[in-house]
């Protein structure tokens, strides 16, 4: 088995899958792996986004609620200066609900299936990320490549953690998407999106970084403020 190499950031493998997806994955020699691990590397932590964040904080599901909900109360009032009957007002509204119940349902269940086929995996070398719905791809991001990280905690304990990636390595923002950083499109940076525990999970990072690059890790002066009101931390910063 071949080690790791410190190869710019590129697709580890690509699945195309049909519509039977109940055993997409069993082709995988380990769980979120393209290939069984190299001797001396291990697995650290592994977990998927939480369905119910991704929807609202990657698919904005919440703002689009209170899109479909202005627009309906825009064509309500109106249908009403018309006076209609009861029947009149359904049939005019029906429509619109059906538009609108059917968009919120396939966006619920866009983020339902994004996370349900998502598998993040943090060994003592590298961060690997498989993502995809109906072409799945691996992504192997070595320690050696990530020149930094950035952690987000949202009232729940759930949260995202973004790897600051290392030129000439480059993900292109399509290919990560749900999974990337909002925003940062010239220099697109995964994210481990939507996960329980996510100050654990950072702190392992931080500690796994440090000791793979012989380099103490520090906190970003960097920072934005997260929906929690907590700091902005980059666990994996070489001093």
């Amino acid at each position: 088995m071949r080690p790791v190499r410190t190869a710019p950031v590129q697709p580890a493998s690509r699945h195309s899958h049909s519509a039977g997806l109940l055993q997409e994955h069993d082709e995988e020699p380990v769980p979120g792996l393209p290939e069984e691990l190299p001797p001396g590397e291990r697995i650290l932590w592994q977990g998927a986004p939480q369905w119910r964040v991704l929807a609202l904080e990657a698919f904005h599901l919440r703002k689009l609620v209170l899109y479909f909900g202005l627009i309906g109360a825009l064509r309500l009032v109106f249908l009403l200066e018309d006076e209609p009957t009861g029947l009149e007002l359904a049939k005019g509204m029906a429509p619109f609900l059906v538009l609108a119940i059917s968009g919120l349902l396939i966006v619920w269940a866009l983020a339902w299936l994004s996370a349900r086929h998502t598998l993040y995996t943090l060994t003592n070398h590298r961060v690997v990320m498989r993502i995809g719905i109906v072409l799945t791809v691996t992504f192997n991001i070595p320690f050696s490549r990530v020149g930094g990280a950035n952690l987000r905690i949202g009232p729940d304990g759930h949260g995202d953690v973004s790897l600051e990636i290392e030129a000439p390595s480059r993900i292109p923002y399509l290919q990560l998407w749900p999974h990337a950083r909002a925003w940062h499109l010239k220099h697109p940076q995964p994210m481990l999106r939507g996960i329980p525990q996510a100050q654990r999970v950072a702190a392992l990072l931080t500690e796994t970084w440090s000791q793979a690059r012989g380099v103490r890790a520090r906190p970003s002066l960097a920072s934005s403020s997260p929906a929690s009101g907590q700091p902005l931390h980059a666990p994996a910063h070489p001093t």
